[in-house]
């Protein structure tokens, strides 16, 4: 499972123009979900999201979690994530998880997130969107549950 986590004054997301979330300062996640990822996955990745120190403390250090500020998580689905280029000119994506297996992991991924206390608003599963944000630093860093980097 792979995320790319990006801290945020703001983001949106907008499917056929209509605004479907929205969220202030705090981080926007776009999750892909990997053939043979488990809720063991998501798990991980969601404790680590919620407990990243990436937000500025009173003296301008990268100290606080979301928790800390009490800010907000976008997440939406993108199984681009998974796209391997290393051959040819079009992405592979093959590692990418089955629609059904992607859908339930994401659920679960979010799920865990609101259980930690952490207002979640999230994209569509499967639909095209557009997303907006804007990147506070800019902060984005990426995040493997298998630890490829």
């Amino acid at each position: 499972m792979r995320v790319v986590f990006q801290r945020v004054k703001e983001a949106r997301v907008r499917i056929s123009g209509q605004e479907i979330a929205h969220i202030g300062y705090g981080a926007l996640i776009l999750l892909g979900v990997e053939n043979g990822d488990t809720e063991a996955d998501a798990a991980y990745l969601a404790e680590k999201c919620a407990g990243l120190r990436v937000f500025d403390d009173n003296h301008g250090k990268l100290n606080l979690s979301i928790q800390d500020i009490k800010g907000e998580f976008l997440i939406v689905s993108q199984f681009t994530l998974l796209g391997d280029c290393r051959k040819g000119r079009r992405p592979s994506y093959i590692q990418a998880a089955p629609s059904e297996e992607g859908r339930r992991l994401y659920g679960i991924f979010c799920s865990r997130m609101k259980d930690m206390g952490v207002p979640v608003q999230q994209g569509r599963f499967q639909a095209e969107m557009d997303v907006e944000l804007i990147n506070h630093g800019p902060v984005t860093l990426l995040l493997d549950s298998k630890k490829a980097f």
